[in-house]
């Protein structure tokens, strides 16, 4: 049972989960900050865009921020995050996925829900770029599928002192079932559209600067037309391009709700039970978790949305729940 102060009560007027879920990206006014950009290189050749922000101290706690599908370092729960913890006095650094940072990845591969060796090789860089700093990982939609998928992999060599998940879509068939559902079709229809147009302005890319190789691997998709839901998507673009036999395959390989058991990294989850990616049994069950996850439920929230105060003057729980729990797995 949370304690009061721990619980999340949604602004008058939007305790609906689609206005919650919406509010963030149509209606929350720019977090303007000053982030610095690097380019880590992968050792497949391709690259990741780190924006840094906060504290250049050696010392300073660093949180590494890991944003969802068709998301970047832009997004506003991203940046206002990084905005508080710059604010407290620690660094940050938010990760764009391959493809994600306003430029497009080098290779015909992009990102997906199972990316966990992308973000191993982000920990592995940031812990050499800083030895003496605290490192810690938080992961909003399918940033928090990585994010706990890798934990699950790496036991105690996870390289994170903690970690925090939000609003996950641990079984991936079954949110690929929940979003073409009622309102939450609208979603699924952004969402196709975002990483349909991806995937065409790669292929523009590739023929522009004569990447023959990873030209062919696109064409050989076929067409990219009539795309409607994920279960579309996934078995004709993300399974190809990403080594799965079919988007069964990838949705079982991927979930991170199969990997919670073997997490050894302190870590917390927090979700909302009227999630419209997510089914209530999709959920893990408490014999699912490992002793040292702690999992919050709570009842209302949407897809990372969690907006409180007013509308005059919203603000964002998940901005002062996640921070505060981070200081507390510090000693602060």
């Amino acid at each position: 049972m949370l304690p009061p102060s721990e619980r999340f009560i949604p602004a008058v007027g939007l305790g609906n989960p689609h206005l919650q879920t919406l509010w963030g990206p149509l209606w929350r006014k720019t977090t303007h900050l000053e982030r610095s950009r690097e380019r880590l290189w992968l050792v497949d050749g391709d690259f990741l865009d780190l924006d840094w922000h906060g504290p250049h101290r050696a010392d300073a706690p660093l949180v590494l921020v890991l944003h969802g599908l068709t998301g970047s370092s832009n997004s506003p729960y991203v940046a206002g995050l990084q905005k508080t913890l710059g604010d407290q006095g620690w660094a940050s650094v938010a990760l764009n996925w391959r493809g994600c940072s306003g430029e497009p990845n080098l290779l015909a591969r992009s990102y997906h829900s199972g990316a966990s060796e992308d973000l191993a090789e982000a920990i592995q860089h940031l812990r050499a770029q800083r030895p003496l700093a605290p490192l810690y990982a938080v992961g909003y939609s399918l940033g928090g599928n990585v994010l706990l998928k890798h934990l699950g992999e790496t036991g105690h060599a996870s390289g994170l002192q903690g970690a925090v998940a939000v609003s996950v879509p641990f079984r991936l068939d079954q949110c690929a079932d929940r979003i073409g559902q009622g309102f939450s079709k609208v979603y699924q229809a952004h969402f196709m559209r975002e990483m349909v147009a991806y995937i065409k302005n790669k292929q523009r890319q590739f023929q522009h600067d004569g990447r023959q190789d990873g030209a062919a691997a696109l064409a050989a998709l076929g067409s990219l037309e009539n795309m409607r839901t994920f279960w579309d998507f996934d078995g004709r673009v993300t399974a190809p391009l990403h080594g799965f036999t079919d988007a069964g395959d990838y949705y079982r390989r991927a979930s991170s709700r199969y990997f919670l058991s073997e997490i050894q990294t302190p870590t917390l989850i927090i979700q909302a039970a009227d999630d419209p990616f997510v089914f209530p049994h999709s959920l893990p069950q408490a014999d699912e978790l490992s002793a040292c996850t702690q999992f919050e439920l709570q009842p209302k929230g949407g897809h990372v949305g969690f907006v409180d105060g007013t509308l005059r003057r919203p603000t964002y729980y998940l901005e002062r729940r996640i921070p505060r729990w981070l200081m507390a797995a510090d000693g602060g």
